[in-house]
């Protein structure tokens, strides 16, 4: 039982008789933890979300695009309100989708393909 106390009284914390810390102080921690999620979370998730919105504003009619469910097809037309898109998956195969449904519109290669050796 004296062992315990006495390892009580070590991490005792120390009488202070000095001034009180300042309070402003102890917000510095707080405020640091918010700058850092700022800028490692908030500000590059904005930025992704505004790239996207571009992305899908610059949509026009034969880019080839790739929807959130997998499906590749060409587009083939775009509402007048811009909040649907209208799909050509094949020669006769129109499918209407929400824009954004649309994952990406893949690039396409300028020129001619280049030609596999055997």
């Amino acid at each position: 039982m004296h062992d315990i106390i006495t390892a009580l009284m070590l991490f005792a914390p120390p009488n202070q008789g000095g001034a009180a810390p300042n309070p402003y102080i102890q917000f510095v921690p707080l405020v640091l933890i918010f700058v850092v999620f700022y800028f490692f979370m908030i500000r590059p998730q904005q930025k992704k979300q505004k790239d996207r919105e571009s992305l899908l504003d610059n949509i026009k009619r034969g880019d080839k695009v790739v929807t959130i469910g997998g499906i590749h097809g060409t587009v083939a037309g775009i509402e007048t309100e811009k909040k649907t898109v209208l799909v050509q998956v094949s020669e006769n195969v129109k499918i209407k989708f929400e824009r954004s449904a649309i994952a990406n519109i893949e690039k396409q290669e300028t020129g001619d393909k280049l030609a596999t050796k055997e």
